[in-house]
């Protein structure tokens, strides 16, 4: 009855996830749910509320309400929202976990790249703006369109802008003829699926491994049978003892990706498994 109840919560909490009637911020709490439900820690810290958030919309519309200029209005706000409310930053080579959690993140402005361009997206669209994601190589940005001309694309972590020739430059890195290319907005789950393989990554250099399985889980729900997927899966569930569940997900990636160093090598580990003693040789 248990694991009945169980996956019926877990189906509801899939079709939110993938609800068009859910905007990307309101996914990625929902998933910080998921996720951190159960978390001790979460109990006793504090910064856990998104009232700061209203705060710094209606100061940021104060600001530009007089302006007339799209364009200007842009880069007051832009000014106004990195410099005055401290959202300037730079990459750091592994955020903390904490940087993976909404409102954790934006009290403490210690912003995982995901968590920070769906709160500035959220920011600049109650400012009138239409905002959106999109894809440039290497990373997601985010594009503020001033007009039906002009749009800004900048980086949601440091703040800092495309110029055009730079843009075009990135361009030329994506697949296809490169004249055809119109720069569509990304879907959410592609933000989700990036969102969770780099708190997955985390997770696991903490050595959470149970949270870690669920970003994965996750991740296999919204891009199924994806091999590099089920192989972190495999190596999870190998670390909290299901090893017999973790052969299927090695075998699986071995059989997708075999000239994969790792998979050439987890196939002579696979070759001498003894499945019914659970002994990796």
């Amino acid at each position: 009855m248990e694991s009945f109840k169980y996956a019926v919560m877990n189906e509801l909490f899939l079709s939110e996830l993938k609800s068009v009637d859910k905007d990307l911020l309101q996914k990625l709490i929902l998933l910080e749910e998921h996720i951190f439900s159960d978390s001790v820690l979460d109990t006793e810290e504090g910064d856990t509320s998104l009232d700061s958030l209203e705060t710094i919309i209606s100061q940021c519309v104060a600001m530009i309400n007089e302006i007339e200029s799209p364009l200007e209005k842009a880069e007051v706000l832009l000014n106004e929202l990195y410099f005055q409310h401290l959202f300037i930053d730079r990459y750091q080579t592994r955020w903390p976990i904490s940087a993976y959690k909404v409102a954790k993140g934006l009290n403490q402005r210690a912003m995982s790249p995901i968590i920070k361009a769906a709160l500035v997206k959220e920011i600049i669209t109650a400012c009138g703006f239409e905002t959106d994601l999109v894809f440039i190589p290497n990373k997601i940005m985010v594009r503020l369109c001033c007009d039906e001309q002009y749009a800004i694309i900048f980086d949601a972590v440091t703040g800092e802008s495309l110029d055009w020739a730079e843009l075009d430059i990135r361009l030329d890195d994506l697949e296809g003829d490169p004249t055809e290319q119109d720069l569509q907005a990304i879907d959410d789950n592609v933000a989700l699926v990036e969102h969770l393989s780099a708190l997955k990554n985390i997770l696991i250099h903490e050595q959470v491994f149970d949270k870690a399985l669920t970003c994965v889980d996750v991740i296999l729900s919204l891009t199924p049978d994806d091999p590099l997927q089920r192989r972190d899966r495999g190596f999870l569930l190998h670390q909290l003892d299901c090893f017999k569940v973790a052969v299927d997900d090695y075998r699986y990636f071995v059989e997708q990706c075999p000239k994969d160093p790792a998979a050439k090598i987890l196939k002579i580990q696979l070759e001498k498994i003894d499945v019914s003693t659970n002994v990796l040789h």
